[in-house]
């Protein structure tokens, strides 16, 4: 599995709206300065990201985005899926790629490509937003600079 920069700005928008869920709609520019996305990607990302069912949009003034379900409900081996296409680590395991190759069962290397494509999928599926934003709170906390005088 490979994250592309567009996979990785995708994963900050769930978790920067994940961060905002019950409090207010998002702004693309708030967004865009929070998690230093360049703002003609970050449209891009979004619209996906709507086409996908994962955020809703609010037009106007007032308006913005925000996510289409609790964080909880969002899982992180989802929206990979949905921008990166598989997770799995080689086209051989992949249960919906066609398979081209005849030599999977002599092939040395299948089982360890088996393994990891397994538990990479069960790691990544059992993540969700939630999660995430909890433990970004506890970083940012733990993270924070204090000031004493």
């Amino acid at each position: 599995m490979k994250i592309s920069y567009r996979g990785d700005y995708a994963l900050k928008v769930i978790l920067d709206l994940s961060n905002n869920y019950s409090e207010r709609l998002v702004h693309i520019e708030d967004m865009a300065n929070r998690q230093d996305i360049p703002r003609k990607f970050l449209e891009q990302i979004l619209l996906e990201l709507k086409k996908g069912g994962f955020i809703q949009s609010k037009k106007g003034a007032n308006g913005g985005y925000f996510l289409a379900k609790p964080p909880k409900e969002i899982l992180l081996g989802e929206v990979i899926r949905f921008i990166e296409g598989t997770t799995y680590p080689i086209s051989c395991i992949d249960p919906n790629a066609p398979k081209t190759c005849g030599e999977i069962n002599r092939c040395v290397f299948y089982p360890i490509w088996q393994e990891i494509g397994s538990k990479v999928t069960s790691m990544v599926d059992n993540i969700n937003f939630e999660q995430l934003k909890e433990n970004d709170s506890k970083i940012k906390k733990k993270n924070a600079i204090t000031y004493h005088i």
